[in-house]
């Protein structure tokens, strides 16, 4: 059996290679194309420039750099910026193996390499890496507030204007009891504003400086980490060097929140598909949202909304892998934690992009409250007539197995429940009052009674919109008016 070996190029690494001093051989393509990130990590070119001229103003400070030197690496930057805005910045391949290297590089091009070539003084790819991990997902994730926000708006709006629709509460995917279709949105619309408020911790938690930590052990020239850190918009400093530059917590807390908020956005999802059917026909799907069979052209298939199911499976699964990839690292940086940029950049496009196609689908569809009564069903009712005699005194747990005989007993005589008499309701339990169809069996009364905070009457479904409003006006979640 023959074999074949693979055998580095024998050139030396490239100049520009921020490492490339300590070695004589060149890297196997294979392995150069396996180890490059910079199809990644340009993601963050604006992010990069940032922070490098933060640091140059830092060392400029401290003297190792003069006032004319910062300034030309300041136009410099300006310059590489403006290329990577326009799309003309030109990637070198076998030379820019990161944003950090690629952007060092031009800018030595453009001002020459005696001046460039004092800007890394001190720092690390490895802090560097991230700060600009920590700037590009801050921006991305005050962004999705945003967009979560007009998620939130678009609920709201819908549960006011559509608040006198009446449809079939479920569990366990049955029929249980009539609810308000405002009642049904604002239940999403809770986990929702929940999601924000969480989504609003992790970017605190998030914003805080490691730049000036060097590789792990810390920075040698006395640079002012604080400066650094109030010019970049940070709230604080990382205060352990070695911590910094091996910490992905905020990358995870990112993807945790994403994998709960996705697992909000099925649910609803989940609902909505069962309501668009035509054994429901709750709501339509506006054509922008929907598509067509390739066979059957009577269909209208809800996509968007069995996508948005699936991608949570997807948030799940990015998630876990890069649980796995951190797991038992040893300390500081290792090139495991590269694997966190794909899962950044995928987790940040899967839930801007699922939040707006939510919000799309919601703002767009059309509601049938004409189908939604015909599913209203008698037999939903049956708690109201417990409820009856509960207010006549009977103990609940006795009136729960009365109202079950009267379900049987219609049943029986294949009549609903409202269609039975007063008298056949009083050979039930003699407790019955000849009021009881009038007091039991209407949807409307039903739902009204409900008044208690939370509940799915008219004036508690508004307090529960006056709620919210008041969250995204305040940013914080009303205490419902408890005391204290």
């Amino acid at each position: 059996m023959s074999t074949t070996n693979v055998v580095a190029g024998q050139s030396k690494p490239a100049e520009n290679k921020l490492w490339g001093g300590r070695f004589t051989g060149g890297l196997d393509p294979l392995m150069e194309a396996y180890n490059e990130s910079l199809s990644l990590d340009k993601a963050f070119y604006a992010e990069d420039i940032a922070g490098s001229i933060a640091w140059a103003r830092a060392n400029k400070n401290v003297g190792i750099l003069t006032e004319k030197e910062f300034k030309e690496i300041e136009r410099g930057f300006v310059a590489v910026k403006k290329e990577w805005d326009t799309n003309s910045f030109e990637i070198k391949p076998s030379v820019d193996e990161d944003i950090h290297t690629a952007n060092e590089r031009r800018l030595g091009e453009i001002i020459g390499q005696g001046v460039a070539g004092k800007l890394h003084t001190g720092r690390s790819r490895n802090d560097q890496i991230a700060t600009d991990l920590r700037l590009w997902l801050r921006n991305q994730l005050q962004t999705l507030c945003s967009h979560l926000t007009s998620l939130l708006q678009t609920l709201i709006s819908r549960a006011s204007s559509e608040l006198s629709f009446l449809l079939p509460g479920y569990t366990h995917l049955q029929r249980a009891q009539p609810v308000r279709w405002s009642h049904f949105l604002l239940s999403h619309a809770f986990f929702f504003a929940a999601d924000l408020q969480r989504l609003k911790t992790v970017i605190r938690d998030l914003n805080i400086c490691p730049l000036g930590s060097g590789a792990l052990s810390g920075n040698v020239f006395s640079i002012d980490r604080e400066a650094i850190a109030r010019e970049l918009g940070f709230q604080g400093l990382c205060w352990n060097s070695m911590n910094a530059v091996s910490d992905r917590d905020f990358l995870l807390e990112t993807m945790n929140w994403g994998s709960r908020f996705m697992g909000h956005v099925s649910r609803i999802s989940m609902d909505l598909c069962i309501y668009s059917s035509q054994e429901s026909g709750f709501v339509k799907l506006s054509d922008a949202y929907s598509t067509g069979s390739s066979l059957m052209p009577q269909k209208k298939n809800p996509d968007a909304l069995e996508l948005l199911r699936g991608k949570s499976g997807a948030m799940h699964g990015i998630l876990m892998g890069f649980v796995s990839s951190m797991n038992s690292l040893p300390s500081c940086y290792n090139k495991d934690m590269q694997e966190g940029t794909k899962a950044i950049l995928d987790t940040v496009h899967l839930l801007s992009t699922s939040t707006q196609i939510l919000t799309g689908v919601l703002s767009t569809m059309t509601v049938s409250p004409g189908n939604m009564a015909k599913a209203l069903e008698p037999s939903m009712l049956a708690t109201e007539l417990a409820d009856y005699l509960v207010k006549r005194g009977v103990p609940f747990r006795e009136t729960h197995h009365i109202s079950g005989r009267v379900v049987a007993l219609a049943e029986k005589q294949g009549k609903g429940m409202d269609e039975l008499e007063v008298e056949d309701l009083k050979k039930v339990d003699e407790r019955f009052g000849d009021d009881v169809l009038s007091e039991c069996f209407d949807h409307e009364s039903a739902v009204e009674k409900r008044t208690a905070k939370g509940g799915t009457s008219k004036a508690s479904v508004k307090e529960q919109i006056e709620v919210l409003k008041k969250m995204l006006e305040t940013g914080e979640m009303p205490n419902w008016g408890l005391a204290g």
